[in-house]
């Protein structure tokens, strides 16, 4: 029984984390789907390039929450750590690749933002206190982002020493570095847009 329900907690933030906040946020705004226009990302930058503040602060708020749901769900139903870990893997592969959407997610900053928090909240300060000082540093959003995440996986082992949890972090740095390739690449070359700059 154990068994069927981790698996079925595993699959809950799966499912979750495939429900696209940019998209469901544009088709009640009566917008155009984010994947067609501006950056192609269905995305809390995209969206704010394309629809403004508030339907990017709606799109933050449901990536993270996203995050945090299925997360906390299995801490409340008593998952163990590693299925506490798997299930904010599973909701954050599930951003990148949503089964509704054609597999075609986001790149995973606020959900893996909402899962930091709801594993540990000092995983969450961790992540945005380094996203601040890089931003702030750097003007680069992206870059703040991917150093931040960078860091994750050894803030993960300074606060629980936990090598399940270290390692579910690591494959989630992993793949939010792989979906910003279009950004690495901008940021060799000069081109990625700077923090204000549009």
């Amino acid at each position: 029984m154990i068994y069927i329900t981790s698996a079925s907690l595993v699959l809950f933030a799966y499912l979750t984390g495939s429900i696209s906040s940019a998209i469901l946020v544009c088709r009640l705004f009566g917008r155009a789907d984010p994947r067609s226009e501006g950056s192609g990302n269905p995305g809390t930058t995209n969206v704010m390039r394309l629809h403004g503040k508030k339907a990017a602060a709606l799109v933050l708020a449901g990536d993270i929450l996203k995050g945090v749901i299925p997360v906390l769900l299995a801490r409340i139903l008593g998952g163990t750590e590693l299925i506490i870990a798997l299930c904010g893997l599973a909701a954050f592969l599930g951003h990148l690749l949503p089964i509704f959407f054609n597999f075609k997610g986001g790149k995973g900053v606020a959900t893996l933002i909402g899962i930091l928090f709801a594993t540990h909240y000092l995983f969450g300060l961790a992540f945005v206190i380094s996203w601040l000082f890089f931003a702030l540093l750097f003007r680069y959003s992206s870059l703040a982002a991917l150093i931040a995440a960078v860091l994750t996986p050894l803030y993960s082992w300074l606060i629980l020493e936990d090598s399940r949890v270290f390692i579910c972090h690591s494959l989630m740095v992993i793949l939010l570095i792989w979906r910003h390739q279009s950004n690495i690449r901008k940021l060799i070359a000069g081109t990625e847009d700077k923090i204000g700059s549009a």
